[in-house]
């Protein structure tokens, strides 16, 4: 289950997170959220999902012996957590997702609780284009990943 959450400079968005924003309603600021714990099942989902069964995901043992000592969760599934931030609550539904930056700075285990910031950089209305920071963080507010995106907000 995620949490979400948003700050815009406008009304109340609907939780049910079928709410979008238009490129004239956004501002440099608005900000949304959201937090997943990172489940066992998580990771084997996205490994079979993806077919990325690198051990340091799924074998303990062979984990063990890495620099991470012990398996951690494959970098794009907290980062997928942005995607969600970006079609289901700022800009929100209909928005194209058109390019991702990523920094990964720390590992996620499982057990551990990432929370996706997309916070509005810049904003091009003669292009729909918007810029938002996108930033990861995990229960002790270290920051995972870091980066930057570009997306297309709906139209209507």
């Amino acid at each position: 289950m995620c949490i979400y959450s948003a700050k815009f400079n406008k009304k109340f968005m609907k939780m049910s997170g079928d709410y979008n924003m238009t490129i004239q309603e956004l501002k440099v600021g608005d900000s949304a959220f959201v937090a997943k714990t990172i489940s066992e099942s998580d990771v084997y989902i996205f490994a079979g999902i993806t077919g990325d069964f690198n051990p340091v995901h799924i074998n303990e043992v062979v984990a063990n012996k890495t620099n991470f000592g012990g398996r951690i969760a494959h970098g794009i599934l907290s980062a997928g957590l942005i995607s969600s931030v970006l079609g289901m609550k700022l800009p929100g539904p209909g928005t194209i997702y058109l390019k991702q930056e990523l920094k990964f700075t720390k590992p996620v285990r499982v057990g551990d609780t990432v929370k996706a910031t997309c916070t509005v950089l810049e904003i091009l209305p003669e292009k729909n284009i918007v810029y938002f920071d996108t930033v990861c963080t995990n229960q002790q507010n270290e920051v995972v990943i870091k980066g930057k995106t570009m997306v297309m907000p709906p139209r209507n």
